[in-house]
């Protein structure tokens, strides 16, 4: 099985790029993120034609989340994270797909910080760890996928000191990120390249792309099953270079 996830910036803007990656990487789930639709804009039929079912969770201009399976219905079992009814922000959505248990996840930003959007940022984060805790003690084959908007190590960005301030990298975030790994879950991409630099995001600012001025947002951790049976994995980095593409590029693993 092969799983992705891909923010992807403006699902309508850009369905042509995701359409063109989906042909040629045929991902068996796909997890995206930022869609900036509306529950009803959403391009199901599209979808459908190209051969993917999908549960999805819309949001006017911002957020949105969305689980693709392909020849498949995905299952959906969650369309919001516990812990704070009043929060409607479209973040989190969670389906089965053929035995395995999807989450797509978007998380918040948190800039400028400090401030309520840093402050949002740790809250949803810390609600997620109690939602992850219960679904890893239920022994199911679990992948929550998605942009997490942290950058969990210095290695995982470019060398620079224009990040100093910024809520992606700091102390507080990234060890929210490594608390979700002390409950048992596995880091699939830093498991599978251990020593190399990885990006998955390359801001459309300051010539990022050409310079290769990357971060490692997008993560899929596994379950302790799951994790035994990773594969192989990656990031398509070439589709962030094609024209209107997302700042995000697809990363995936598969599951053996």
């Amino acid at each position: 099985m092969k799983i992705a996830t891909y923010n992807i910036n403006g699902i309508n803007r850009r369905l042509p790029n995701l359409m063109d990656w989906l042909a040629d990487a045929a991902p068996d789930v796909v997890c995206l993120q930022e869609l900036k639709a509306t529950q009803k804009q959403f391009p199901a039929t599209a979808l459908a034609d190209a051969g993917y079912g999908a549960v999805w969770l819309g949001e006017s201009s911002w957020n949105g989340v969305a689980i693709l399976a392909r020849g498949a219905e995905p299952v959906l079992t969650r369309n919001e994270l516990p812990g704070d009814s009043a929060d409607k922000q479209a973040r989190y959505i969670e389906a089965a797909v053929n035995g395995v248990l999807v989450a797509s996840l978007y998380a918040p930003n948190g800039n400028p910080q400090p401030g309520p959007k840093f402050a949002y940022k740790l809250a949803w984060t810390e609600r997620l760890l109690g939602h992850a805790a219960e679904l890893f003690e239920t022994g199911l084959p679990v992948v929550l996928a998605g942009d997490y908007n942290i950058v969990p190590e210095p290695r995982d960005m470019y060398e620079t000191t224009s990040y100093r301030d910024n809520a992606l990298v700091q102390p507080a975030s990234r060890a929210l990120f490594g608390q979700l790994l002390e409950q048992g879950w596995t880091d699939a991409i830093r498991t599978l390249y251990p020593t190399e630099t990885v990006y998955t995001f390359w801001d459309y600012m300051r010539n990022r792309w050409p310079r290769n001025a990357g971060l490692r947002l997008d993560h899929l951790l596994l379950s302790q099953d799951l994790s035994k049976q990773l594969a192989s994995g990656g990031v398509d980095r070439d589709v962030r270079g094609q024209p209107g593409a997302s700042d995000h590029a697809p990363t995936w693993i598969v599951l053996d």
